[in-house]
């Protein structure tokens, strides 16, 4: 929304607020002019908004008696969208639990619906099953999100109260350089000036923020969903684990996403003993993983269909040694009646 409509729409709710403005006050309260006031007035008028004008030596404009704002003016597809947005966004963690911030809004866009369209968008809510169950919300504060975007987008330092995921925590000054919202959860990324290092935060952890005096120059390179990304991928798990598979970074993702693996290209992947399989001239990647479990990991290799050499850990050479095994017992095995 831009800035003049957004202050249009602020005069609008300062009048419904009853009694009469002042120009002085209303300038005031919109940062701008006075000239500015009396052309938002202007078109609150031509959108047939009764405003009136109020002479004398405490005149101003006020809002005509009884008037009452008519319903939310939406088309049926731009209302079905506001809706499912606000279930979707609960469904995932991304807004607030239900109950919260996304029902009572939710509930207050019904309201001002006319009626008929508010009955059908209850039919759809009403009739619409989910194949997955709802997230758990990690959903961030108001009071955390505001202050931290705001100092994202201004290039200011912040002052943030972190718990970590053992428990320690305290306040950190961070120069954020994004938000990422990231499987249902929200991140802001930045250099840490308390450890002198980048760091990647969750927002749900955070339990107070604010903006610090000064600015900051963000540094050239990724950006910060690659960061982001980046961070979750070399976090410190228990184990850490290289494989070279044979295959495109594309083609590799599908199962192993940046948020769980780092994929780069390794030309001297091809002279890896035991690669096997044809397709000589392919070109070999590199993955590496922090996980914190092995025993999922043969499986998703297994689902690549892709020549791949284990590097480390010794340990999950044997488990996919076990994988291996068991599959080909599972396809000599012969049903009864076979």
């Amino acid at each position: 929304m831009s800035r003049p409509v957004s202050r249009v729409l602020t005069l609008l709710e300062l009048l419904q607020a009853g009694g009469v403005r002042t120009v002085a006050e209303l300038a005031d309260r919109l940062g701008v002019g006075e000239r500015t006031v009396r052309r938002y007035v202007d078109h609150l008028v031509d959108l047939d908004v009764p405003v009136e004008s109020v002479r004398g030596r405490y005149g101003g404009y006020r809002l005509a008696p009884g008037h009452r704002m008519p319903p939310l003016m939406l088309t049926d597809d731009e209302a079905l969208a506001v809706l499912l947005g606000l279930v979707a966004g609960r469904r995932t963690g991304i807004t607030a639990a239900a109950g919260t911030a996304g029902e009572t809004a939710a509930a207050k866009v019904r309201r001002v619906l006319p009626e008929r369209l508010r009955h059908r968008l209850d039919a759809v809510l009403d009739s619409l099953t989910f194949t997955t169950v709802p997230a758990g919300s990690a959903a961030p504060e108001a009071a955390v999100l505001l202050p931290v975007a705001d100092a994202v987008r201004h290039h200011r330092p912040v002052a943030i109260r972190y718990t970590g995921g053992r428990g320690g925590g305290g306040e950190r000054t961070v120069y954020p350089y994004g938000l990422v919202a990231h499987a249902g959860r929200w991140y802001v990324t930045g250099r840490d000036l308390s450890a002198g290092a980048e760091r990647t935060f969750r927002l749900d952890r955070v339990s107070g923020a604010r903006i610090l005096p000064g600015t900051f120059e963000p540094p050239p390179g990724p950006g910060p969903a690659e960061r982001v990304l980046t961070a979750l991928a070399t976090a410190p798990y228990r184990h850490a684990v290289a494989v070279r598979v044979r295959g495109t970074a594309e083609e590799i993702r599908t199962r192993l996403p940046a948020g769980v693996a780092i994929v780069t290209a390794d030309d001297g992947g091809g002279g890896a003993s035991g690669s096997g399989g044809p397709g000589g001239g392919e070109p070999w990647c590199r993955v590496e993983m922090r996980v914190e479990r092995l025993d999922w990991v043969p499986g998703v290799l297994a689902s690549l269909d892709r020549p791949f050499v284990v590097e480390r850990p010794d340990e999950l050479r044997g488990l996919v040694a076990d994988l291996a095994g068991r599959l080909l017992e599972a396809a000599r095995h012969i049903p009864p009646g076979g």
